[in-house]
This record gives structure tokens, C-alpha cells and sequence, in this order.
């Protein structure tokens, strides 16, 4: 069978039982709509499917069809993302990967990088072989992935370690779910890699936040991790993990759960609600990571027919909203923010928004405007606008050398535009 056609050594998909309540606009729509803490923690105790979709993370088949078939046809805008991974070079087939058996994210010895600059190549050589149908592509996708599941055991630093666990967690999962049945790549090993170095750290970070303070630690931190252990449950079919995840974003203790990451919401501000951020008030590089790493925990979700965009009245996408406003030059409501720091819940507070990063250019609109404009239809105004300020999205290579250019995946023109 030739490994040209980008289909042939994949599983048929399959319909998850929550993708087809989403479809009837069924429990998820109505847990979305609203209702208490308590009824919620009760309800989504069995969230995870029982059989879940493949491809189904960041991506599904319609994700990638699409995309083939307009880049095939010569259509913008995805032709213009297309050229934009064509030109990365790490999307290049000849990239040749650096596995080492201990990553350091922090303190002495650092050496992470290369993890994720290897990653990027993975995830960005499965793009090119889905949309461009190139086997060569495929193969050095499976190298990279092959490598490091033959030689990583270990994620160590200081704190950051945690941070690389929940980053990387997530983006080496996703590089191998479209990889998955690939000719030649060993699923099962690389599957035990992230259940045995990657998954402990971020469970540990959940559970008991490097025993800091459980407020101590920005969003990002929680939320890498907690999308780290749902991209695992869904790329070794664990609903346990899956759930941990969603129920962690509903109801956690940590800065990553909906309503501490959303703190505040304003209503009808020049005629849009909006939800100040967590981190508003520390940066805005930091503020703009957020949306790309709830956005890719909540576009995981989705594809496993649960509605976190729209969990709590839409909370997320009035964050959005407030995020991308001021980040456009625009002005935005700020409520005093106060937490606890440290070891012993020091308090802390911040009173003005932080203009540090204003309006810096990461790929993390894409996903947004397309899904709450495009799918659901909604006038997200904001989003909109700084979306196509910054279109076509690139991906890791693309926004600096450092790690900062790579905390998202990326080209959500190329793959999210409807």
C-alpha cells in the first residue's frame, strides 16, 4: 500500500458518544448554558467518552480534509498558511532530531530546546504529510516521534520542570495523534513515554503545585499541565485522565480553573462582555500565552464532544474578548486583583493592567475566531480583529528562538479557517 496518500495507515474515525450528544445539542449544551458548581462536579464525573474520536485533538478529519482540499484548489487563506509551514524549517523532511534521556527545563544544566524545537519538526512534518500528502514528511515525523520514545526518561530543573512537562505534554501528544497508525511508528512506546515522564509531573503539579501556595503559580502553569493530561487520556484512550482535565478546568483550586483564570467579568462594555484574565495584570505575553493554552485544551475538548468554550456563559471567549481588545491598542475595565504567593499564601495584588508585551504576535487567534465566529456564529469582534492582524499564522520558529516562540503549536489559518 503506498504511504503517498495521506490516508492509508490511519483508523477509520470514530463518533464518540459526547460528539453525538453535541450534535443534538444534548447534556453538554445544557451544562454549558449554566447551573450550579455542585450539580456541575456531579454531572461531569463521566464526561470522558466511551469511545474516543481519532484524530482528536487539536485536529479531526474534517480539520484536515478541508484543509487539503483548498490548499489542493489553490485557496487563500489556506494557501497562505500552507506556504507559511512550507517555509519553516521545521517542517522541512530532512530534520534530524536530538533525543537525549534527560530533558532540563530550569536551574543548571538546561537543555530543553532542543525537546521542543523537535516537537515543532514532529508536529509540523504530520501537517505537511496530511495536507500535502508527502511521505517523506510522514517518515521523518515518525523518526522524531521514535527517537525521543526510545530515549526519554526523565524531566528535571527547578520548578519549570513542571512547565516543560505540561507544554511539551501536550504538543508531543498531538504530533502523534496524527501520526497514529502510521506505517513504522511505535504508538504503544511512545504512549508509555508520556504515561511515565510526562503524566506524574503533571498530575503531581496539579495535586500539590510544587507545595506552593495553590494560588502561587500563574494559569499558564496549570493549564499546560491540565491540557497535558487530557491530550494523554485521549492518545492512550484513558477516560480517568480525560476527565481529570475537564474537571479540573470546571472546578479546581488552582489559577488554571475557569473562574479563578476569569476572575472578573464586565457587561456590555461598548456593547461586548468581557472577562479580565488572570495575568492581565503581570503581561501581556503572558496574558496572550493563556488564550493559546486554554484555547488548545478547549479545541481538544470539542473534538471529544465536550463544550468548554462555552462552559459558564461563554467565560472563555469574554477573556478573549478582553485580552484582544486591549492587546489592540483599546482600552479595557480593571478590578484589583489580589492573591496568595508562596509557601504561605502571602498576599499580593495587582491594581493596574500590565502593558508590559502589549500587543505582541502570538498564533493563538486563529482557533478562537473560528470557532466562535465560524461555528457558532457570534460576533467576537475583538478576536476578529486582531486574528486578521496577524494572518496567516505561523508556528514554532516563526515568533523567536526562544521558548516563548514555542508555546503553541500554531498555523490555525492553515488548519481552523472555515
Amino acid at each position: 500500500m503506498s504511504r503517498t496518500s495521506p490516508h492509508k495507515h490511519l483508523h477509520t474515525p470514530e463518533l464518540s458518544r459526547r460528539g453525538l450528544l453535541k450534535t443534538a445539542g444534548g447534556l453538554t449544551a445544557a451544562l454549558a448554558a449554566g447551573g450550579s458548581a455542585a450539580v456541575l462536579t456531579g454531572s461531569t464525573a463521566g464526561a470522558a467518552p466511551a469511545t474516543f474520536t481519532h484524530p482528536g485533538m487539536l485536529h479531526n478529519w474534517g480539520d484536515i480534509n478541508r484543509a487539503k482540499v483548498r490548499v489542493a484548489a489553490g485557496d487563500d487563506p489556506w494557501l497562505s498558511g500552507w506556504r507559511r509551514l512550507t517555509a519553516n524549517s521545521h517542517s522541512q523532511s530532512t530534520w534530524t532530531p536530538r533525543p537525549t534521556a534527560t530533558i532540563i527545563r530550569g536551574g543548571d544544566g538546561q537543555n530543553y530546546p532542543q525537546l521542543y524545537n523537535d516537537i515543532h519538526a514532529a508536529y509540523q512534518n504530520a501537517l505537511r504529510w496530511h495536507v500535502g500528502g508527502t511521505a517523506a514528511n510522514a517518515d521523518c515525523a515518525v523518526r522524531i516521534l521514535n527517537a525521543w520514545s526510545s530515549t526519554l526518561t526523565e524531566i528535571t530543573g527547578n520548578a519549570d520542570r513542571y512547565l516543560a512537562a505540561g507544554l511539551y505534554g501536550w504538543q508531543f501528544a498531538n504530533a502523534a495523534e496524527l501520526m497514529r497508525g502510521y506505517a513504522g511508528f511505535d504508538l504503544n512506546r511512545f504512549k508509555t513515554m508520556m504515561l511515565n515522564v510526562f503524566y506524574p509531573l503533571n498530575d503531581r503539579f496539579l495535586r500539590e503545585h510544587n507545595d506552593a501556595c495553590i494560588t502561587n503559580y500563574w494559569a499558564n502553569w496549570d493549564l499546560c499541565n491540565m491540557a497535558s493530561i487530557m491530550a494523554i487520556g485521549i492518545l492512550c484512550d484513558d477516560g480517568a485522565k480525560y476527565d481529570q482535565a475537564v474537571n479540573y478546568f470546571k472546578n479546581g483550586g488552582g489559577n488554571g480553573a475557569i473562574r479563578r483564570a476569569v476572575p472578573f467579568l464586565y457587561s456590555n462594555v461598548e456593547g461586548y462582555d468581557l472577562g479580565q484574565w488572570q495575568e492581565s495584570g503581570r503581561d501581556q505575553a503572558h496574558t496572550i500565552m493563556g488564550m493559546g493554552q486554554m484555547g488548545a485544551l478547549c479545541e481538544m475538548a470539542w473534538n471529544q464532544g465536550e463544550d468548554l468554550y462555552s462552559y459558564d456563559g461563554r467565560r472563555f471567549m469574554k477573556a478573549a474578548q478582553y485580552a484582544a481588545k486591549y492587546n489592540l491598542g483599546m482600552n479595557v475595565p480593571f478590578t484589583t486583583y489580589t492573591w496568595g504567593s508562596g509557601q504561605n499564601c502571602a498576599q499580593q495584588s495587582q491594581t493596574v493592567i500590565s502593558s508590559a508585551s502589549r500587543g505582541q504576535i502570538r498564533p493563538v487567534w486563529a482557533m478562537l475566531h473560528y470557532h466562535y465566529n465560524r461555528r457558532l456564529y457570534l460576533d467576537d469582534r475583538y478576536i476578529s480583529q486582531i486574528c486578521f492582524s496577524v494572518a496567516p499564522e505561523g508556528g514554532g520558529g516563526d515568533y523567536g528562538s526562544t521558548s516563548g516562540g514555542f508555546d503553541q503549536l500554531g498555523f490555525g489559518t492553515l488548519m481552523y479557517a472555515k
